[in-house]
């Protein structure tokens, strides 16, 4: 167990009337200071906290922003901006909502890559990492639906590309994209029902799932940079000989973070909430219209990854199975990997290799789904250089290193024998 419950009795009588009918200050306490962490936690381990910081910015800065926000294609792109202009504050709220997205992203990719390196997906976590990236998917269905309600021209075009990638499905294609958008291009169907998913259904879900992610979090207990158990050694009290109580030294820890992180968000929002065109696309503060399509038609960065799977591949149907085959192999994480070692500080030098090609591989093909490399080929190989080709060459390369991770870590962790440095007893403290 990571929690210890103990059943608390307040003095006040109005509380502890309600605590003997619904024992919440028992449960709190169980969870905060009767949870016990390892004590060696470093910087890696913030971004967990800092995603439920921007989870709670999403949801309030949301409801205020559902107040104004007008869900049909007449009124949309109006609606944004009387926000922007003539809502007191409304910039400020559409600027920390659009400025969260992208740092929600920031955050749980960093929060994904951390249990990578630290074997956050081994036994007896398996579950933890599967909750994990099923938020990950609400969070892409969520952010996209969002991306789609300002009704710019890029929302426009963007929500026609992705839709119609399930019109690549067999016999019902077709059937299913005009199902989805509600009409048989995007309107006000598509964002009606749209503003419905972004705000009420995926929200609830994301809640949910969060709260059974940290439950299950609290049942197994935190995994650290050591990849050691700690529960396995006990005080004679039964609590973790290298385990320290989450409250209060990890919320003290957790709070001066998310000061430092809150800043960066702050100045991000006051100086540069479009972020040079990454954050806020400069086609989307153009109203959406069907028949001007952008230069290039991509996704915001954070699907550029995914995005240039797709791309990659020639034929559609293969093209949108590699995409969601990059995303499901990861669910798979615990059983492809058969490595008795967890953290990457005393695995094998081939996993660590493959795990820093494997990260590398991610941010090229956000950079081809980006489109940054076919800016940068003519200035690289000179004004008549090819793009297309060499820019596939590119992409195709990436996206092998980016499955071969997966490919190497059964062939590395099942067949081969790899070579671990012996793991300590105990968690290591650093200076």
């Amino acid at each position: 167990m990571g929690t210890t419950f103990v059943r608390l009795h307040p003095r006040n009588k109005v509380l502890g009337w309600i605590e003997d009918r619904l024992p919440w200050l028992s449960f709190l306490s169980a969870h905060t200071s009767g949870y016990y962490a390892p004590k060696n936690f470093n910087l890696w381990y913030y971004f967990g906290s800092f995603a439920l910081v921007v989870l709670v910015n999403q949801i309030v800065t949301g409801i205020f922003l559902t107040m104004f926000y007008k869900p049909n294609a007449a009124e949309a792109f109006a609606s944004v901006e009387y926000i922007m202009r003539d809502v007191d504050w409304g910039w400020l709220v559409r600027y920390m909502h659009s400025t969260g997205a992208s740092l929600f992203f920031v955050v749980v990719y960093l929060h994904m890559f951390r249990g990578l390196m630290y074997g956050s997906y081994k036994k007896p976590r398996e579950l933890l990492w599967i909750i994990g990236m099923l938020i990950f998917l609400a969070l892409m269905a969520e952010a996209f639906m969002g991306y789609v309600l300002p009704w710019g021209n890029m929302s426009f075009w963007g929500a026609k590309v992705i839709i119609s990638l399930f019109g690549a499905v067999p016999v019902i294609g077709d059937t299913l994209v005009t199902w989805i958008m509600g009409d048989y291009l995007p309107a006000d169907a598509t964002l009606n029902r749209f503003f419905a998913l972004h705000v009420v259904a995926l929200p609830l879900v994301l809640i949910l799932l969060v709260v059974l992610h940290i439950g299950a979090l609290h049942e197994v207990g935190s995994n650290n940079p050591d990849g050691i158990e700690i529960k396995d050694k006990k005080k004679p009290d039964g609590t973790p000989l290298d385990g320290i109580a989450f409250h209060p030294y990890y919320t003290v820890k957790d709070l001066f973070g998310t000061g430092f992180f809150l800043l960066l968000a702050a100045f991000i929002i006051f100086y540069a909430p479009t972020f040079g065109g990454w954050f806020l696309e400069h086609d989307n503060f153009i109203p959406a219209n069907n028949l001007a399509t952008p230069e290039h038609i991509k996704p915001v960065w954070y699907f550029t990854p995914f995005y240039a799977m797709l791309r990659m591949i020639p034929a559609k149907l293969p093209g949108v199975i590699v995409m969601f085959l990059g995303i499901v192999l990861l669910f798979f994480m615990p059983w492809l990997d058969r490595g008795i070692v967890k953290s990457v500080r005393y695995r094998g030098l081939g996993y660590k290799i493959a795990l820093g090609l494997f990260a590398i591989s991610f941010v090229m093909l956000g950079a081809v789904g980006a489109g940054v490399t076919a800016e940068k080929i003519p200035e690289w190989f000179g004004a008549g250089a090819d793009v297309t080709t060499i820019e596939n060459a590119f992409g195709r390369f990436w996206l092998i290193v980016y499955f071969g991770f997966f490919a190497f870590l059964v062939f590395y962790t099942w067949w081969g024998k790899e070579k671990t440095r012996p793991v300590p007893d105990r968690v290591t403290t650093h200076a």
